[in-house]
């Protein structure tokens, strides 16, 4: 076989074999390998931080453990940031990303996602004694928010007249005004408001009325139905039993949503 015929046979080989890979089933590796690679944050409690003994912590890891655990694989952490989370899974370094990631049209052009695993949302949080279940019980009702977040100028579009809303430069000064009674409630999102909550304040805020809804989905690459299908029928399992309860409890301070 001349030097020609060759090189023919060996490039017919690499696209067989690059064929071959592209058309693996991500479900079939994970469980061959006995190991599970998930993208997690490091730097945004209450989802991923770094704890005491510098392992990471957080809502995303326990969701990586549980979706590891009924898989029956070993889970291996793999930190990230926003902005590479998305480039460590189409590169194949991770097979998974569980770092509140929100489901956007550009994000789907891209890779595909999970059935929803975790609430992230804007909405108003007040004491047990205080009703507000919709915008217009906010009449008569004075509301802290930090100028110009995102649930100030969706709250903005929505507040009733009769409602006050008191502005405040930054997130520590809301949450002051809240927890010192210069408001009665506090415009902000969940993240803020189980941090509020971690400190165990005699104000304790709960979940009144929703602003703005984007859930956190996980990420995986496209075509994988397979991988997505289990995904999906496990996170449907862990919020029949309780298991994905427990660990937005665990973190977040509240149960999940109605129909998250």
């Amino acid at each position: 076989m001349n030097r020609r015929h060759l090189l023919l046979a060996a490039c017919a080989a690499a696209t067989v074999l690059a064929a071959g890979t592209a058309s693996a089933d991500a479900l079939q590796n994970i469980q061959k390998a006995g190991t599970i690679r998930v993208a997690v944050p490091q730097d945004f409690p209450p989802f991923g931080s770094v704890g005491p003994d510098l392992k990471p912590v957080g809502y995303d890891i326990d969701t990586a453990k549980l979706i590891a655990s009924r898989l029956n694989v070993t889970v291996e952490l793999v930190p990230v940031t926003s902005a590479n989370r998305i480039a460590y899974l189409q590169t194949g370094k991770v097979d998974l990303v569980i770092s509140s990631m929100g489901k956007n049209a550009e994000r789907e052009k891209v890779i595909d996602f999970s059935a929803a695993y975790a609430p992230f949302f804007n909405g108003v949080f007040g004491p047990a004694n205080i009703k507000a279940s919709k915008p217009e019980d906010l009449v008569g009702k004075t509301v802290g928010v930090t100028r110009g977040a995102v649930e100030d100028i969706e709250l903005s579009k929505i507040a009733p007249e009769g409602a006050t809303i008191k502005r405040y430069e930054d997130n520590n000064g809301t949450i002051s005004a809240f927890l010192s009674g210069q408001v009665q409630l506090i415009a902000t999102g969940n993240v803020v408001a189980a941090a509020i909550l971690a400190k165990n304040p005699p104000k304790k805020p709960e979940t009144k009325f929703l602003i703005k809804n984007s859930p956190c989905f996980i990420g995986l690459n496209k075509n994988e139905p397979a991988l997505q299908a289990k995904l999906d029928a496990i996170l449907v399992e862990a919020k029949k039993d309780g298991s994905l309860n427990a660990i937005s409890r665990k973190w977040l301070g509240a149960d999940l949503p109605a129909g998250l």
